[in-house]
């Protein structure tokens, strides 16, 4: 049986658990430049270059995974959300990106194969592609609306490079998520269905929205529905929403996208609103309790958590949805589903 087949089986049966977030656990190691740089020769400060882990301490990113795992996690992402060629080169490490994200899908694969043959419980691994530090909709310069610091073909390239090394790695599932630029997932989108073609074997595909602020649009302007609407000519595996807000604001949206999204939703929200310091206060039965409310009322088939969230609170998650039904996929009619920045019908 396929990964997809075991997944939608599991998901058609309870509430899958997803991890949480990765920055939160690296931070509490307290690790120094030299932890990050390792042995490598490398001309830039590497301090908070957290894939880079994967390959100068694999023993930290491995522990997270177990950690996560032995919370009730069914699926945990690798460390790479920051692995492509755009972002390492804020780090000078544009030339280790397909040895980051293959030792990142290896170190996912060997935590999920180690927690299966405790309790013979399925894992997945889903490969994290996050949005990059460019946007493809919006000029950083105020004074040319046209400008771009990257073009799609571009972007689309290092997206391949990535999800090939993924699938190399041996991941599950590739996830798109925090797609604050629609167009950006587009392109994520399309990398992903090409490395995924070239493999040979089937990567379904996930994808995350984020929510930029209290308009309920990310930051290239899209609604969630109209988001939903510009690319499930993918046929994701999921759908969903991560990051931004907690599990409180996320809701409407939520329920939103439920109503109108074919296919399996997940969801992720920080632990709350930093507080001034930065910090995400947010206690695990809190987050618990509030990702309780999304199930209660058919919302989601896959829950976790973002930034703020630990192990203490993808356990307090888990523990909190045991034997708890899953959002039933709806059947929709076939109308014209289009989008600009909100969603359009057009009825037969």
């Amino acid at each position: 049986m396929s990964a997809e087949h075991q997944f939608r089986a599991i998901a058609a049966e309870k509430i899958m658990i997803f991890d949480g977030g990765y920055g939160t656990s690296i931070q509490k190691h307290g690790l120094t430049e030299a932890d990050y740089r390792g042995s490598l020769d490398l001309a830039k400060d590497q301090k908070g270059n957290n894939d880079l882990l994967c390959l100068t301490r694999p023993d930290i990113v491995e522990g997270i995974h177990a950690a996560y795992l032995d919370a009730g996690a069914d699926m945990i992402e690798t460390n790479t959300f920051s692995s492509t060629k755009i972002a390492m080169a804020d780090y000078g490490c544009e030339h280790l990106v397909r040895e980051i994200n293959v030792a990142a899908a290896k170190l996912a694969r060997a935590a999920c194969e180690k927690a299966t043959a405790k309790d013979g419980r399925p894992r997945f691994v889903a490969g994290s592609i996050g949005p990059t530090n460019k946007t493809l909709s919006i000029s950083p310069d105020v004074n040319d609306p046209a400008y771009r610091e990257v073009d799609y073909d571009t972007l689309k390239a290092d997206y391949r490079e990535q999800c090939d090394a993924l699938i190399e790695g041996g991941v599950d599932f590739l996830l798109v998520e925090t797609c604050f630029d629609t167009l950006n997932a587009k392109a994520a989108g399309m990398a992903a269905r090409e490395a995924e073609a070239a493999a040979g074997r089937p990567v379904p595909l996930m994808l995350s929205f984020t929510i930029t602020d209290m308009s309920g649009r990310n930051l290239s302007g899209h609604t969630i529905n109209a988001f939903w609407y510009s690319l499930r000519h993918l046929k994701p595996l999921t759908i969903g929403v991560n990051c931004a807000f907690g599990a409180d604001l996320l809701r409407p949206y939520l329920s939103e996208l439920s109503k109108n999204a074919d296919t399996l939703i997940l969801a992720y929200p920080n632990a709350g609103l930093p507080n001034e310091l930065g910090q995400y206060d947010e206690l695990p039965e809190t987050t618990a309790k509030l990702i309780r409310d999304w199930v209660d009322e058919g919302l989601v088939n896959m829950v976790g958590g973002c930034c703020g969230t630990t192990p203490a609170h993808i356990g307090a998650v888990a523990k909190a949805l045991a034997g708890q039904k899953p959002r039933v996929v709806p059947e929709l009619p076939v109308v014209t589903r289009l989008a600009g920045l909100e969603p359009m019908h057009i009825a037969a």
